[in-house]
């Protein structure tokens, strides 16, 4: 693989440099998207808003990509409390209910900032 066929995508994140990672990595016609938290909500307990601004960034990083929502195949939502996974759900079926990809809700422990509640990843195939 080239390093000319390898785009990065950069969401201005402060964890990407430190971490050393990319928002999107486009390798040809897939795109894979890292785990996305809520950078920016300003919306402490609101696991809907929360989620809402994940797939904001996400949609961003897409486009950024060369990409649509309608190309996302596969998304992985990681809450920290699975008794509120319809909140996040609301906010993922308004963005992905054209687009029904296969997604699958995780419970994790916690995340890098203590007041994120979701955290998003996302792929997807251009295919045209």
């Amino acid at each position: 693989m080239s390093d000319a066929s390898r785009k990065l995508v950069s969401s201005g994140s402060p964890y990407e440099r430190e971490v050393g990672f990319s928002r999107a990595v486009r390798v040809g016609n897939i795109v894979e998207i890292a785990g996305t938290a809520p950078v920016g909500a300003n919306a402490p307990g609101d696991m809907y808003a929360q989620t809402k601004r994940c797939l904001e960034i996400i949609a961003q990083a897409l486009r950024d990509a060369g990409a649509d929502v309608r190309h996302v195949t596969r998304t992985r939502v990681m809450v920290t409390d699975m008794s509120r996974w319809r909140e996040a759900a609301r906010a993922h079926g308004e963005m992905f209910g054209d687009a029904r990809p296969g997604c699958t809700f995780v419970e994790v422990s916690a995340f890098i900032d203590p007041e994120w509640l979701v955290e998003i990843e996302a792929s997807a195939v251009v295919d045209d």
